[in-house]
């Protein structure tokens, strides 16, 4: 008989279900009550009063360490964990991305009595993760990191009262952590809303440095949970489901958010904007959403693992989330009045600096670097060129497109095409980039 533990799910200090727990697989056996629905995680199905357990069980196994991440197969034999779902009970589910845990059924603890945002925390975990030798035989396992995503190696530490994510790369050249601060520069250029993120270099391995966005009054819903509050018709686009299921949320501004984020990722060929990667910010308290959350994780880019023969501008490159090459995504924008090309001006510049003095970077990769970062701000400028041609000249723009005459479209057929949406090039599967490419 497998061991079991009752558990009350609970966001903050309202419980949102009663769960029996597997011990032994860290999945959730049985949802037993529903005691808030509205408290009940986004994306997750509830109907006449029954939470979907399957949808929920992804959830929760959602929040633990990836198998993919880099050195946890060492890491979990040192801490005598058979599986990384198994640490989610280990910590109560706690997180420094939400306000979402898991409370033993009787107890009386509270929220601010365990939540990581305002209590401090054990930094064993992720010193395992990093290969660091941990003081004393026991090991602390009431940690963050125990719900950190990603395939990268990362830790949370507390430094100066803040909690800072602290963010490897990988490969020979380890470029990732300059790509993310290069990204965070680029966008304080263009004023775009981000996470800053700072360089770190121990023992000659560069990491990327960001403070918690998150705060204990809100919490980051990813794209993937928004998108699951309702059913894609076939004949809309995955742009178009995400932007109609934040505005039945009530979320504005995520036109111009994500104009931003595709202009961005354009820029600095970002291959790695799964659904998890972008979202919204959500009050923990009201349940209301003020809008887009910043941009944050955008380290891997820059062709970050092709060879240095191979960095070109115009180089075929992976493109999520919403379709499948820069060039088509990048048509999405809407609007690009804000953008500025004269605050780009050097920027190659600036990314030669960032990464001067790396172990990993020679300067044969620098200069590939510096040239293919010049040549994506040629091409967008050319796009941005095209866009507002076609937006002078609509008919035109959409008779070649058809490949017909200006201006012989019918009411009929611009009603259609409006109701069909061309879906063609979607990304048809989320996946996150994993360390492995398998096509």
């Amino acid at each position: 008989m497998a061991e079991i533990r009752k558990y009350i799910l609970k966001h903050k200090n309202i419980s949102a279900a009663a769960l029996t727990l597997d011990c032994v697989t860290g999945g959730i056996l049985s949802v037993d009550q529903v005691c808030s629905e509205a408290h009940v995680p986004v994306g997750v199905p509830v109907k006449k009063g029954r939470i979907d357990r399957s949808a929920l069980n992804a959830w929760w196994s959602g929040r633990a360490i990836p198998a993919s991440r880099s050195g946890l197969k060492e890491a979990l034999l040192r801490m005598d964990i058979p599986q990384p779902q198994l640490l989610l009970e280990k910590c109560l589910g706690l997180s420094l991305s939400d306000q979402y845990w898991i409370c033993p059924e009787g107890s009386k603890l509270s929220w601010e009595e365990v939540n990581f945002f305002q209590n401090p925390f054990s930094e064993d975990v992720g010193n395992i993760l990093f290969g660091k030798s941990v003081d004393g035989n026991a090991v602390s396992l009431m940690s963050p990191d125990n719900t950190s995503d990603g395939w990268l190696k990362k830790r949370w530490i507390l430094a100066d009262g803040k909690r800072c994510l602290v963010k490897g790369g990988s490969g020979a050249v380890q470029q990732e952590p300059y790509n993310e601060v290069f990204a965070s520069r680029l966008m304080e250029r263009l004023n775009i809303p981000h996470v800053s993120y700072r360089l770190l270099v121990e023992e000659g391995y560069p990491y990327s440095v960001c403070d918690d966005f998150v705060t204990p009054d809100t919490e980051l819903i990813s794209a993937w949970y928004i998108m699951q509050t309702q059913q894609k018709p076939n004949h809309i686009s995955v742009y178009r489901h995400y932007l109609n299921c934040c505005e039945r949320l009530g979320i504005s501004g995520m036109q111009a958010a994500l104009d931003r984020m595709l202009v961005l990722d354009y820029l600095i060929v970002n291959e790695d904007r799964h659904q998890n990667n972008f979202g919204v910010i959500r009050n923990a308290d009201t349940l209301e959403y003020p809008g887009a959350a910043p941009i944050y994780d955008s380290g891997t880019s820059l062709w970050f693992e092709k060879p240095t023969a191979m960095i070109r501008a115009d180089a075929k490159t992976v493109c999520k989330p919403f379709k499948t090459s820069h060039e088509e995504q990048v048509g999405l924008v809407q609007d690009f009045d804000w953008l500025d090309f004269s605050a780009l001006k050097g920027i190659e510049e600036e990314l030669r600096e960032l990464v001067r003095g790396s172990l990993f970077i020679d300067t044969a990769r620098c200069d590939a670097l510096c040239r293919g970062v010049a040549g994506r701000v040629k091409m967008l400028k050319k796009q941005v060129d095209s866009h507002s041609r076609n937006a002078i000249f609509p008919a035109a723009a959409q008779a070649r497109a058809d490949g017909g005459a200006e201006g012989q479209e019918t009411g009929v057929q611009a009603t259609k095409r409006q109701k069909t949406e061309d879906t063609r090039n979607d990304v048809k599967q989320d996946t996150a980039y994993s360390g492995k490419w398998s096509g």
